[in-house]
């Protein structure tokens, strides 16, 4: 027979496995919700989808996105595509696992719409290709990019640029270009893109308002975790002599990749 003192602990039983598994849903949900905010406002992952900007990021490399610092000269940054930069075969359609992974946070293969390189000019900069030893100038300043141009197996580095150019980048944009030059299809080749919304060539300097934000981290495969540094040599750089053009100007004309 079975006594009411029986009766009552078995409840009990019952009643702890029912506030466990509500407890753990509780977590789940929680631990989802501050995903999402994290994402929202704080971070995010984006996988590394080409070479553009080897060896400094390989494909497949997962880096962490700040979203609330502000971003500099020679920051590596993720932004949203400023004008078909990106074809139709490079923005696949991603599946519903696929966006509800990517809403939590976690990215995925067929993430799309978001190109990632380096900041070379700010608003207002004069950047050139190339002074007499072959180095991109910033208003005036050469750049060092030995230490994060892409380095061959055999130890051969890529150029600064076969593009030879001249820009003053507008307001309110900036001027960006992938390590990798010789395979970084970056600001250099849309200098002469038509768009039926702006000027020729001007959809080669990003607008700041589709920039996610710096990387600042390469958080998988775990072999090459690091923290992401801003090169030294962008500290020489000086200010620009004149305020940012309401429209870039770009030298030759229909100058391109």
């Amino acid at each position: 027979m079975v006594t009411t003192d029986d009766q009552t602990a078995a409840g009990a039983r019952r009643g702890g496995g029912g506030s466990w598994i509500k407890e753990f849903v509780i977590v789940i949900v929680g631990a989802l919700l501050v995903s999402i905010v994290l994402r929202a406002f704080v971070g995010q992952m984006f996988i590394i989808p080409s070479q553009s900007m080897e060896n400094t990021l390989l494909i497949g490399d997962r880096v962490v996105v700040q979203k609330i610092t502000s971003f500099h000269r020679g920051d590596v940054v993720v932004f949203a595509d400023p004008g078909n930069w990106l074809g139709e075969a490079e923005t696949g359609e991603p599946t519903p696992v696929d966006r509800v992974l990517e809403f939590i946070g976690i990215p995925t293969a067929a993430s799309a719409g978001h190109l990632i390189k380096r900041v070379i000019g700010m608003p207002g900069d004069k950047v050139v290709c190339c002074d007499a030893d072959g180095r991109i100038t910033v208003n005036g300043q050469a750049l060092d990019e030995t230490s994060y141009l892409y380095t061959s197996p055999d130890g051969t580095q890529v150029a600064p640029s076969e593009v030879q150019f001249s820009v003053v980048v507008p307001k309110d944009r900036i001027f960006v270009m992938g390590d990798h030059r010789d395979l970084s299809a970056d600001s250099r080749c849309h200098l002469s893109d038509l768009s039926t919304t702006q000027a020729k060539g001007q959809v080669a300097f990003v607008p700041e308002k589709l920039v996610v934000g710096p990387a600042v981290a390469i958080a998988w495969p775990l072999s090459r975790f690091q923290v992401l540094h801003r090169p030294a040599t962008f500290d020489d750089v000086p200010a620009p002599s004149s305020p940012a053009p309401d429209r870039g100007v770009i030298e030759p004309e229909g100058v391109s990749c």
